[in-house]
């Protein structure tokens, strides 16, 4: 696990990890700012906001908590670490889908390689497209350790939508909305040392399987969006940090693995067997 940041490397070894996101194309100062209090008082591991350097000035002004930026664009990213954030992301993915954005394998290599040349000492992260079948996500991830790519994040938009409605259980509706992140997150962990984020859909509830899964954390977006004070956004944040402290890392290694793609569902499953 190559990370540039001390902190990050401290975190990470715990593998208990909570990320927090305000967003990639979010850059409402207010609402980054309740976010990030949230976080703080939560005791999240770090923040995940828009690669805006003027933000990332403002957000250094007043916490110390480590700062993630997140865009698609390299020189907006350089920008920010010269303004003091600590990890960049190539990503997240989910709010440029609407827009009709998606990208390829050789898209996000090619824009890895343009970011890891421009900022060669940075811990970088990528999003890994949920668009992607499995063994493409896998081989995507395999030639991003390659270039140094310090850490991945799943996504699972196919799934993150699915409505509240159709499910009389919240268990079942909550490992659903996260069972396509939730599988990235187990097929890439098995072929990778580098650390795994899991994120889209997940909640309380979802976290600490992903951690089971072997991801070495998760990332909490859209769920504050249910919220509208700091204190209801920090006693949500703290829920999943309690929640990772009672789980255990790791699922028994399996001999084989095989991947399904329903098309009916656009959903894909990992199945290991002994």
């Amino acid at each position: 696990m190559k990370l540039s940041n001390i902190k990050f490397k401290k975190n990470f070894s715990t593998s208990r990890v909570v990320k927090i996101i305000s967003g990639l194309s979010n850059f409402n100062l207010n609402y980054i700012v309740r976010v990030v209090k949230a976080a703080q008082i939560g005791k999240a591991d770090y923040v995940d906001i828009a690669a805006n350097a003027k933000i990332v000035s403002v957000i250094k002004s007043f916490t110390k908590i480590p700062i993630c930026v997140s865009s698609i664009n390299s020189i907006d990213l350089y920008r920010c670490i010269v303004s003091g954030a600590d990890v960049v992301e190539i990503g997240n993915f989910d709010s440029l889908y609407s827009q009709g954005i998606i990208f390829s394998s050789n898209q996000v290599i090619k824009l890895a390689q343009e970011i890891k040349l421009l900022l060669p000492n940075s811990t970088i992260c990528v999003t890994i497209p949920h668009i992607l079948l499995l063994d493409q996500q896998i081989r995507l991830v395999s030639n991003l350790q390659k270039i140094g790519i310090s850490m991945v994040q799943t996504e699972g938009l196919s799934t993150k939508l699915i409505y509240r409605s159709i499910y009389n259980s919240y268990v079942s509706y909550s490992i659903y909305k996260a069972s396509a992140a939730l599988s990235s997150s187990y097929s890439i962990s098995q072929s990778t040392d580098i650390p795994v984020l899991s994120s889209s859909g997940i909640n309380s509830i979802s976290a600490p399987i992903a951690i089971a899964y072997q991801a070495s954390g998760v990332g909490i977006g859209s769920l504050l969006k249910n919220f509208n004070t700091i204190d209801e956004m920090s006693n949500c944040i703290n829920d999943i940090v309690v929640s990772l402290s009672y789980c255990i890392y790791g699922l028994p290694q399996k001999k084989s693995l095989k991947i399904h793609r329903f098309i009916n569902f656009d959903i894909q499953i990992a199945v290991y067997i002994n």
